[in-house]
């Protein structure tokens, strides 16, 4: 796979996450609609690793520690930064019983509807000051 696919891979994996994840967040699935918006943003930040590296992400799922690797953290603003760092433990929380009552709780159709919009345009943004860059 070329540099080029290896991106647009992960790229497509994001985009098709964000689809699947409005349609969660549409029909009153909040807690694993916010799994999916860590989903997008994990996704689009691996494009960047292989865009700005030549090599293939780690296989590590912490939104700050890929945004660190990328050399991008630095350069995100205090409200991107603030919200990496609000999505980054639904990862997890999204997957273990134990975590879920509590996080369910916190995702309110509001919150997660925030959640949507500020993953979408940190993806753009993503996109267009990083991924699609010569």
């Amino acid at each position: 796979m070329t540099t080029e696919e290896h991106i647009k891979y992960w790229v497509e994996l994001s985009d098709e996450d964000l689809k699947v994840g409005e349609t969660l967040l549409k029909n009153g699935h909040y807690l694993y609609a916010g799994f999916m918006c860590h989903q997008v943003i994990e996704k689009i930040l691996k494009g960047c690793y292989v865009k700005l590296k030549n090599e293939t992400p780690p296989f590590i799922h912490s939104l700050l520690r890929l945004a660190e690797l990328t050399g991008l953290y630095d350069t995100f603003s205090d409200e991107q930064k603030t919200f990496v760092s609000m999505i980054n433990p639904l990862n997890i929380e999204a997957r273990y019983p134990e975590y879920k009552q509590r996080i369910t709780k916190q995702l309110t159709k509001e919150r997660t509807t925030h959640f949507f919009e500020q993953t979408k345009q940190f993806q753009q943004w993503i996109k267009e000051t990083i991924l699609l860059k010569k």
